[in-house]
Order: structure tokens, then C-alpha cells, then sequence
């Protein structure tokens, strides 16, 4: 099979897909995420998703053949918490990735009960609206340290090359209490820094990735990293890929600059 990329996505607010006005509003992002499968070689086998809203004191693998739903978002129409995305689990596969992890020295556990949160299904129903491919996610680690999600990508990396896409997907900026036009100055600086840290020779790329906190307005824009850290696994799968940037806006949530990469 051919190798796939991987990619990091900024996913977006909430269920915006099934609400007419933010859909509206999300339409440059939902146009990169509906291209992403004609930049493929081929249908993945499977897509694994690292979801900024999914974390756990080890790492934890979706192993349901038919995973349910997080509705982890507040405040949004009654409607969007009867959203379902149907797709099947891929157990065989996750069971695969608890062999690469276990083999990597990363403590991995099969988990039968989470569901899709809103960081995996959102962008998957964007990608795959019949809902067909395989879907399953893999847990952030508390802590968010960035070298141990850089180990736990290249613990995936094999993947690559057996049809599973591995999606990081976050928010460049992600500060809930920062949206708006007070949001505008820092996210631009932090999104011009990830363009040219991500586009720096492998090993300088990492080591800046991995010091993120010394990029400009780096706490402000994101002051707990949850968004962030899917990027990091993203990376270490493709840790000597070439990194293209597939989507970039400015203005959303009224001030905000985002970004979404792919790593061939």
C-alpha cells in the first residue's frame, strides 16, 4: 500500500457542521477538510484520530467495533446532541497499535467504552460523510509533555505504510477565553512561528516544537495545550516529512488566525 501522510487539523467550534450560521462561518475550514481524502493515495484502511478532547493517565486505544458518542461540548441547539456518525471501530488495528506502543516502551490500553468526541467526529463526518471508513481514536497523556507524544507518533509511524491515516486533530489557537479581536495580535504571531518552525530541517523542527512555550504569545494562545499536543504525535509519525499547509484563515471565531498541516 502506498504511504499515507498525516496530518494536523484545527477542528473548529463544537458541533459546527449541523448548525446553519457557524457552518457558514467554518466554510474555508469545511472546504480543506472535504479535500482531504482526494489528497490521498488511496481510501485509508482505517483513519486514527488524536483528539484534543480525549486524555487519560496512559494511553488509551478506541477498541469498540461500533463506538458510541461524547456529546463534550455546552450550550450548543438541543439537535446537536442527537448528532450520530456511524462509522465502525477498527479493533484488529487498535489492537496493532497496542503492540507498537507496548513495543516502544509506552504503557497502551484497549478501551471498549469511549466514544467519538466532537474533535474525531466533526472533521470525520466533514472528510467521510457516509461514514464508512474506520474510525478509532487514541488517547493524548495527561501532563501533555512533548517528547512523549513525539515517542508516542513514531510509535505509530508503521501505520503509515498499512493504510491507516493518523489525523492529530486540535487548534492552532485555542484560548476560550480569548476569542475575538483580543485574540487577533497573538494568534497571528503564534501561527507565523508554527509555519517557520514547521518549516525547518527535521531535527530543528522537533526540537523547536518541542520548546513550543518559547514561541511568541505561546500561554496566551494556548494556555492549557490540550489543542496542541495532537499536533506533536502528528509530527513524530512523519518526523522527516515535509510539512504543507493546507488551511489558513484569519477572523474566525471574530479574531482568530488558524492553520492546518499536512506531513508527507
Amino acid at each position: 500500500m502506498a504511504r499515507m501522510p498525516t496530518y494536523f487539523i484545527s477542528h473548529g467550534g463544537g458541533p459546527w457542521p449541523w448548525i446553519e450560521d457557524m457552518r457558514r462561518n467554518f466554510s474555508v475550514l469545511e472546504k480543506s477538510l472535504a479535500a482531504m481524502p482526494d489528497e490521498l493515495p488511496e481510501t485509508p484502511k482505517a483513519v486514527l484520530m488524536i483528539s484534543g478532547h480525549w486524555e487519560a493517565g496512559e494511553v488509551r486505544v478506541m477498541h469498540s467495533d461500533k463506538p458510541g458518542m461524547e456529546y463534550d461540548y455546552f450550550g450548543f441547539p438541543p439537535h446537536t446532541y442527537d448528532v450520530v456518525y456511524p462509522a465502525p471501530g477498527a479493533p484488529e488495528i487498535a489492537e496493532k497499535v497496542k503492540s507498537l506502543l507496548d513495543g516502544a516502551g509506552i504503557d497502551a490500553v484497549l478501551d471498549d467504552t469511549q466514544g467519538f468526541d466532537h474533535g474525531t467526529f466533526v472533521p470525520a463526518y466533514i472528510m467521510y460523510p457516509e461514514a464508512k471508513v474506520p474510525v478509532f481514536q487514541v488517547s493524548m497523556l495527561k501532563g501533555y509533555d512533548p517528547e512523549a507524544h513525539f515517542r508516542i507518533g513514531r510509535a505509530l509511524a508503521p501505520l503509515r505504510d498499512e493504510g491507516v491515516l493518523i489525523v492529530g486533530s486540535g487548534l492552532s489557537y485555542h484560548n476560550l477565553r480569548r476569542f475575538g479581536p483580543q485574540a487577533e495580535v497573538p494568534s497571528k504571531a503564534f501561527d507565523d512561528w508554527l509555519a517557520d518552525a514547521l518549516g525547518q530541517a527535521p531535527e530543528k523542527r522537533t526540537e523547536a516544537l518541542i520548546h513550543w512555550e518559547d514561541a511568541p504569545y505561546a500561554r496566551i494562545c494556548h494556555a492549557q495545550e490540550d489543542h496542541l499536543v495532537p499536533l506533536f504525535s502528528a509530527l513524530g509519525a512523519a518526523e522527516d516529512g515535509t510539512a504543507t499547509r493546507v488551511y489558513h484563515e484569519d477572523g474566525i471565531f471574530g479574531g482568530v488566525t488558524a492553520s492546518s498541516w499536512r506531513f508527507d
